[in-house]
């Protein structure tokens, strides 16, 4: 019997699968991982995301498996805070993602962190169960795993630019 939580029948999602833990490198591993972090989100009902980085320029939130996975993912009283450096690039060359944004504005919470010493941005995804975090952004080198440490020293890191930080990228521009 299928309860109400059980999102694994969803369309498009993968089969359930453990995130991986460990030492990652290269572009599009990073890519897939990005992918599967969302699925799993989607599939597990994680209550709570934060995405970091300073342009989210090579993350492939464009693609319509990601936003499948959000849209899937996103539901009362989920939250993802995403955090960067600017958000001209995912305006101008994510557009499911900016759309997926506009609907759910009121799960999404964009921020941008005014001042940046170079080196001192993270590339990361964490989560209450698993994180990753690009160590080497040109090499798309990192680590990524669910052991608690791990998780509790990255939250720090991003609550700490959170707090240092504003709103920013507004799912809809009024004007005049």
């Amino acid at each position: 019997m299928k309860s109400d939580n059980d999102d694994s029948g969803l369309i498009g999602l993968p089969p359930p699968e453990a995130l991986p833990d460990g030492l990652f490198a290269g572009r599009e591993v990073f890519r897939q991982m990005v992918r599967d972090a969302f699925s799993s989100a989607a599939r597990d009902g994680w209550h709570e995301m934060v995405i970091c980085d300073p342009t989210f320029e090579d993350w492939p939130l464009r693609e319509l498996s990601v936003v499948s996975s959000l849209h899937a993912w996103a539901k009362n009283g989920r939250q993802l805070t995403m955090l960067a450096t600017s958000f001209d690039s995912v305006a101008r060359n994510q557009p499911r993602f900016v759309a997926f944004r506009k609907t759910w504005s009121h799960t999404i919470e964009c921020r941008r962190f005014r001042t940046l010493v170079p080196g001192d941005f993270p590339s990361a995804i964490w989560s209450r169960n698993w994180v990753m975090q690009r160590l080497d952004p040109v090499r798309s080198a990192g680590v990524s795993g669910s052991e608690p440490a791990r998780r509790v020293r990255l939250k720090e890191v991003l609550d700490e630019k959170i707090r240092a930080s504003v709103l920013g990228f507004p799912a809809t521009t009024l004007g005049l």
